[in-house]
Order: structure tokens, then sequence, then C-alpha cells
């Protein structure tokens, strides 16, 4: 499941587009479309980063 994060962050990035040309459309407010957009873009970023990082010794 940790390796599909990654990708699936990617497709709500780009619902998350999409949601925002509507807000820019003035379909929905932009203030809601906006932090929805940042927060897919900060966890897609956040997870292609995090995913081969060494923490340590396994025990």
């Amino acid at each position: 499941m940790r390796e599909l994060l990654p990708y699936l962050f990617i497709i709500l990035t780009f619902f998350a587009i999409l949601l925002n040309l509507l807000g820019l459309m003035q379909l929905i407010p932009i203030y809601v479309t906006l932090p929805v957009l940042f927060f897919c873009i900060y966890f897609t970023l956040f997870s292609f980063i995090n995913r081969n990082k060494y923490r340590g010794r396994v025990r």
C-alpha cells in the first residue's frame, strides 16, 4: 500500500487541478479549491521525497 500512495496522490492532484479550474470559473468558491490543491501537491511531493529514506537499523 505504501508504494501506491504517491500514485494515488498524483490522481488526487489532477482532480484538484480540475476542481480549481471550476473555482476559477466561479462555479465553486476559490477559497475552497486552493487549499485542496495546495495539500494535494504537498502530499504528492512529500510521498515521493520520503519513499527511500533511510530510517536506521530495523529490529
